[in-house]
């Protein structure tokens, strides 16, 4: 599946020139993450003859430009990405890798390296991540007639739990995200990551039809019964919308939900993403974005220098604490922050049996079978079984 960007890169042979002691970088967003202006200059003062231009663009964008930029044969040096993405530009021969010792690689949380790893080879940095928890509204299990202190804790607790505020109140139970949008797939992956279950495994075998993951389709599409109507209208900040607006008894959702709560009167809990019988313990779908340094610039070494300068432990978790991330590292200051701020635990607790996001040579294919399973399943036009089969054949093309 190299040839996408290849052909692309092929048919715009424009030569690659810049200044090569301007370091370009790409970084998502409206505003340079809090600290990054003085990691800059710090970094700068001790790298003489090179300037970090960074240039920031939106979110909705950002992708699209990094990826557009590196076909057409005038890269970025630097960019924020997808960890999602790595495979597909590796394979093109656009991004550097960039190995990691083990010691670094033991800094990290479990599985964090595998989010940007190939062929046992690293191809990014690992910048942001992110995990999920069940929140759920007390006040709507009281009025369901369900012990508001006391979360469901398997799949089968979640969907009776729905069924009961569905029924008793007049609210939906549950928040289920089907819209055409990366975040489906995520979504889904909570309930994969939750029982045990794998898309694709270390030897680039497809395993989606499994009996894990079917059972993981099968409680989506029963707790759908109990969920917004029209689910395939909605991605995840959607549906977390509605359940602040107190119509949703449960969701999962990254701690980022926290502030938006703390701005309303509900009254809330957090806790592990329910399991499925097969799970070995608590789980989530652990997604990561990287810095990643293109090819054809003449300062990929300075890049990767850079990249590294910027997420060192000792500067990471300032970034994260400003981002509303999970911590990428478990560092000291992790038991801190969990000591003054409790509903964080379940967002680490989920690491130890979570796993990464699956990469695929066109991430985008990927995404687009996987979109049409759970659609399909969740609007009634196929069984789980059937959908979970045709998806597995699907994905074959993109592996």
């Amino acid at each position: 599946m190299a040839v996408s960007l290849l052909a692309l890169a092929s048919a715009s042979p424009a030569a690659f020139a810049q200044d090569v002691k301007e370091i370009s970088f790409i970084n998502c967003g409206d505003e340079l993450t809090a600290g990054y202006p003085d990691y800059i200059a710090e970094w700068e003062a001790a790298n003489p003859g090179y300037k970090i231009v960074p240039e920031l663009v939106g979110w909705g964008q950002c992708q699209d430009k990094v990826t557009t930029l590196a076909a057409a044969g005038t890269p970025v040096a630097l960019a924020y990405v997808g960890s999602r993405t790595l495979k597909q530009f590796a394979l093109n021969d656009l991004i550097i890798p960039i190995p990691m010792t083990d010691e670094e690689k033991a800094g990290y949380y479990n599985y964090v390296p595998e989010t940007v790893t190939i062929d046992g080879t690293q191809w990014g940095v690992p910048v942001a991540f992110s995990t999920k928890a069940l929140y759920w509204n007390k006040k709507l299990f009281e009025a369901a007639g369900l012990d508001p202190e006391m979360p469901p804790k398997t799949w089968e607790e979640e969907v009776a739990f729905a069924k009961a505020i569905s029924e008793k109140t007049d609210a939906d139970g549950f928040g289920v995200v089907a819209k055409t949008f990366d975040n489906t797939v995520h979504q889904f992956l909570h309930w994969v990551y939750t029982n045990d279950g794998l898309v694709i495994d270390a030897d680039n075998n497809i395993v989606l039809d499994s009996p894990q993951n079917l059972a993981a389709l099968t409680a989506l599409r029963d707790i759908t019964a109990y969920a917004e109507e029209g689910p395939t209208a909605y991605e995840q900040n959607e549906v977390r919308a509605i359940f602040l607006d107190g119509k949703l008894g449960m969701i999962h959702a990254a701690v980022g939900a926290v502030n938006r709560l703390d701005e309303t009167d509900i009254e809330w809990g957090v806790a592990n993403l329910p399991l499925g019988p097969d799970a070995k313990g608590p789980g989530t779908l652990l997604i990561t974005d990287s810095l990643a340094v293109f090819k054809g610039t003449g300062v990929e070494e300075q890049a990767t220098d850079f990249a590294k300068f910027l997420t060192a432990p000792e500067r990471q978790f300032e970034a994260e604490m400003a981002q509303g991330l999970t911590p990428l590292r478990p560092v000291a200051e992790v038991a801190n922050l969990v000591a003054e701020k409790p509903y964080w635990k379940p967002f680490l607790d989920g690491i130890e049996f979570g796993g990464p996001e699956p990469l695929f040579t066109d991430y985008i294919g990927f995404q687009n079978v996987m979109i049409e399973m759970v659609q399909s399943v969740v609007t009634g036009a196929a069984e789980p079984a059937a959908a979970l089969t045709k998806a597995a054949a699907d994905l074959e093309e993109y592996k």
